[in-house]
């Protein structure tokens, strides 16, 4: 495995996190959103994380003698931004304008299905990911450059 690999697989790991921070911040910012473009309220968006290959695999796994076990050269990515499909959440407001005039809901609002402690919850977990990678990042720096300083003696 590369030492460089690291490198890439703990940025790939914080370009992650940075887009789901993102998402989590359109979520807040629209959570009193009762109409889009298309006349429903705003709809919680989600960001779907894959794993993405790092590097050369079937050149790393012939270079390396493993036993059982498969290297994990493994980096993340967000392959797509998906809308949650979970039902509205439904306020009393029978003066609003935006108010259902029948049915089951008549006289409650359709608001945005954000729930705005889950998405600080989801913000503080992505933010202390990105830090963890920061930190890797840092790390394997000051390893590299302790090599380095070996490599000079």
């Amino acid at each position: 495995m590369s030492f460089f690999n690291t490198f890439d697989i703990a940025s790939s790991g914080m370009t992650a996190q940075r887009k789901m921070m993102d998402v989590t911040a359109a979520n807040i910012a629209n959570v009193n959103t009762t109409e889009t473009a298309d006349g429903t309220p705003f709809r919680r968006m989600v960001a779907v994380v894959t794993q993405k290959q790092i590097g050369d695999f079937e050149n790393e796994f012939q270079a390396c003698s493993f036993d059982d076990e498969t290297p994990q050269m493994q980096g993340v990515e967000v392959s797509s931004v998906q809308a949650d499909n979970s039902d509205f959440r439904w306020v009393y407001d029978p003066s609003n304008p935006k108010a259902q005039q029948s049915g089951e809901h008549k006289g409650y609002v359709a608001m945005p299905n954000i729930n705005v402690i889950s998405e600080m919850t989801n913000m503080m977990m992505a933010s202390r990911a990105f830090e963890a990678n920061a930190t890797l990042l840092d790390a394997s720096k000051s390893m590299s450059m302790k090599a380095l300083e070996i490599g000079q003696k």
